[in-house]
């Protein structure tokens, strides 16, 4: 067993290297990401409890067409990984231009169905009559960034499957530094512009995704290692069949993301139905706990390269190796955000606001979420390595049943049948999360003994 452990020992050592190069930038760039919502939450919680509800139930509604995105278009990295694993440069540039024609009809959509499918949703679900004129403007206005959103994740992807993971840091902080003076211009009224609030947030949001993305473009059209693939040399029409082989692996992702996102989402519009004050301290607390996801995400992004990698080389250890690295990586990290939550949730909670009630009951849902930590990372860092296996479709049953079989009726169970309210919704959050952290990574352990495919021809 020593001898054993000896040669592993160099082995895990230069997978731990290697994972940690690239989810460094992407833990950061996924941190710049969220902290845009930080930023929004903060701008509209220092204006007034009204403004940080409606922002918040719009944000809300947004992310699932932001996980909804993200997960269709998280086809790409590992197609790309496999490729690259198989020495198929040739054929990288084809899939690219597919994604981006898969990229702008999804935008569209996605677009569409937050300005009036999301604007329904919300008028008719019981919310405080106050909040709903403010909701709906914020989505209206917010709705415009979708196309930039689906476009900005296809360069991201591309770039992510070659391991070149910091120009997602590099954007992502732009769209960072970008917001909280755009925001604060149209929230607050400056320079000349009326104070919008909530409106305002949207259309800041809006802009900045944009902005993004010309920028990111500009970024890869002159990058030096992406000329030979020609990327931008011509434009084929829609290709069914590659388009098919994208959203072969796309949908599911995006539909067990969907699934997550939307108990969150499920979660916050049940809560809403309790009062301004309860909508606020749960926003605060959900922005704690998504900036905190975050790191995990970024290793799952990892995680998903480095298997693809592993996969596309047809080496079996290395799939192993890496999804253990990733996985220990999670819990390492999610050790420490539990930590904070659990012995610092007042102090967390005062940094987004003053009302003492909104900081009493954030606190109180803080340190659930601190429960939470390990079973949230585990769970998305187990999803990111069946990614990089391609292994899409069951994982999608798996969060159906854990989020929606699982976490909701338990949540609604203890919130409102029982009394526990917004507490009660969070207790069904863990059971959902730990429900689907035990499946999933009991399913990457089965598949990773199996010896793996090569990139497909």
């Amino acid at each position: 067993m020593p001898t054993i452990l000896h040669r592993q020992r160099p082995r895990l050592a230069r997978e731990l290297r290697e994972t940690l190069h690239l989810a460094v930038p992407l833990v950061l760039g996924q941190l710049s990401a969220i902290g845009m919502n930080v930023i929004d939450t903060i701008l509209a919680g220092h204006l007034d409890a009204h403004t940080l509800a409606a922002v918040a139930i719009g944000t809300s509604v947004w992310s699932l067409a932001i996980v909804a995105a993200i997960g269709v278009m998280m086809a790409l990295p590992p197609s790309v990984a496999q490729l690259n694993g198989a020495g198929r440069r040739d054929a990288i540039g084809l899939l690219f231009r597919q994604a981006l024609w898969l990229a702008l009809a999804l935008g569209i959509g996605l677009g569409f169905a937050v300005r009036f499918g999301g604007a329904l949703l919300v008028a008719n679900i019981g919310l405080d009559a106050r909040l709903v004129p403010d909701v709906i403007r914020f989505l209206h206005a917010v709705a415009f960034g979708a196309p930039a959103l689906t476009l900005f994740f296809t360069l991201r992807g591309l770039g992510e499957g070659f391991s070149l993971t910091r120009p997602t840091m590099y954007f992502s902080v732009l769209g960072l530094v970008l917001l909280g003076p755009i925001g604060y211009v149209l929230m607050y009224g400056a320079l000349g512009v009326p104070r919008l609030g909530a409106l305002g947030s949207g259309i800041a949001t809006a802009l900045v995704l944009w902005l993004q993305l010309f920028a990111f473009a500009i970024y890869v059209a002159l990058r030096h290692h992406y000329r030979d693939l020609h990327l931008f040399a011509r434009f084929e029409m829609p290709d069914w069949n590659a388009l098919g082989g994208l959203l072969r692996i796309g949908v599911p992702m995006g539909v067990s993301l969907f699934m997550e996102a939307s108990l969150f989402v499920a979660v916050a519009l049940a809560i809403g139905t309790l009062g301004t004050d309860v909508v606020a301290g749960h926003q605060l607390a959900l922005n704690v706990a998504s900036v905190t996801f975050m790191v995990p995400l970024g290793l799952a992004m990892a995680t998903t390269v480095r298997v693809g990698h592993a996969v596309g080389r047809g080496d079996a250890q290395n799939v192993r190796d890496a999804g253990l690295v990733g996985i220990s990586l999670t819990l390492l990290t999610q050790t420490v955000s539990a930590g904070l939550m659990l012995l610092l949730p007042r102090q967390i909670a005062s940094l987004y606001s003053h009302d003492p009630g909104v900081i009493a009951l954030a606190a109180q849902l803080l340190v659930l979420a601190g429960l939470f930590q390990f079973s949230d990372g585990i769970q998305v860092a187990a999803n990111g390595a069946l990614r990089g296996l391609k292994d899409t479709r069951i994982p999608m049953f798996i969060t159906m049943f854990a989020y929606w079989g699982v976490g909701m009726p338990v949540g609604w169970w203890l919130a409102f049948p029982h009394g526990l309210g917004a507490r009660g919704m969070w207790m069904g959050l863990i059971a959902g999360l730990s429900m689907a952290a035990v499946l999933l990574s009991r399913r990457f352990w089965k598949l990773a003994r199996i010896p793996p495919a090569a990139a497909p021809a």
